[in-house]
């Protein structure tokens, strides 16, 4: 009974590859060839690889695309805010070409906000701004102005 536990936990063992004997037959058994080892031809292997190189250029260029119009929306903002300007968004944009601009969902909004400053930077907004101030306040404001001058200048002349 012994043996027989003894010889069915070995092989268990040896299944796992915590056995001795077993390893060397695992590094016989596998092929040198990556091609063999994914069972494909060696052409198939090849093309399969050249096909994987061409997908990650187009990934990566995808990318470089993306964060070089990030960095173009981050121009637009720090000019648009007078803000200081940063190099490595200079550089993103350079390294991906100087075809990048804002996506076109942006230069929409873009374009809307500048028709609004437009609009607030118009005479005729700056005539619309006057109808809906508070006269009351504005002329209260100016008398106090006024008021607090007037008094400055008696302080020091003593002709008034």
């Amino acid at each position: 009974m012994a043996f027989l536990m003894k010889s069915m936990l070995s092989n268990q063992v040896k299944n796992l590859g915590l056995g001795g004997g077993g390893e060397e037959n695992k590094e016989e058994s596998t092929p040198s060839d990556p091609a063999a080892a994914a069972g494909m031809t060696r052409e198939e292997y090849e093309e399969y690889q050249k096909q994987m190189v061409e997908e990650k250029m187009e990934r990566d260029a995808a990318f470089a695309q993306k964060k070089a119009e990030r960095a173009c929306l981050r121009v637009h903002l720090r000019e648009k805010y007078r803000l200081p300007q940063s190099e490595l968004d200079e550089n993103q944009i350079q390294m991906a070409g100087d075809d990048v601009g804002l996506p076109e969902d942006l230069q929409k909004m873009v374009e809307e906000d500048q028709e609004e400053e437009e609009d607030k930077d118009s005479i005729l907004a700056q005539l619309q701004n006057i109808q809906n101030m508070d006269m009351d306040a504005i002329k209260e404001k100016a008398q106090a102005t006024f008021t607090e001058i007037k008094q400055a200048a008696e302080q020091k002349c003593s002709v008034m």
